[in-house]
């Protein structure tokens, strides 16, 4: 996470900062973090998947192709993965539905 955010820091002008809005992961705290200067975090609160539509769609991956399985290695699993991902990604109207909540539209539109 530190490599992608030196990384990401580094594309951003340098009259703009950027707040990036994360999830709970233990990686993402500022605390285990070195934010460059031109990024601020802000954690979402827990249990809030409303406030992060990218979970509804791990669960439809979870339920669709990627439970119940037992894999023979670690290239099994990431290639289950990438399997998975890619149907989803074969239908974006799929993705839309699963992800999209009221306020997320409306500030859209």
């Amino acid at each position: 996470m530190n490599l992608y955010l030196a990384e990401f820091a580094g594309t951003v002008p340098d009259d703009v900062h950027v707040v990036m809005v994360l999830d709970g992961a233990g990686w993402h705290g500022e605390k285990a973090l070195d934010v460059p200067a031109n990024i601020t975090l802000i954690a979402l609160p827990p249990y809030s998947p409303q406030l992060n539509p990218v979970e509804r769609l791990w669960l439809y991956l979870r339920e669709t192709s990627l439970s119940l399985c037992v894999f023979r290695d670690r290239q099994a699993i990431i290639d289950a993965c990438c399997d998975a991902w890619n149907r989803a990604t074969k239908d974006p109207k799929r993705i839309q539905s699963l992800c999209n909540y009221p306020y997320i539209e409306a500030m859209s539109s």
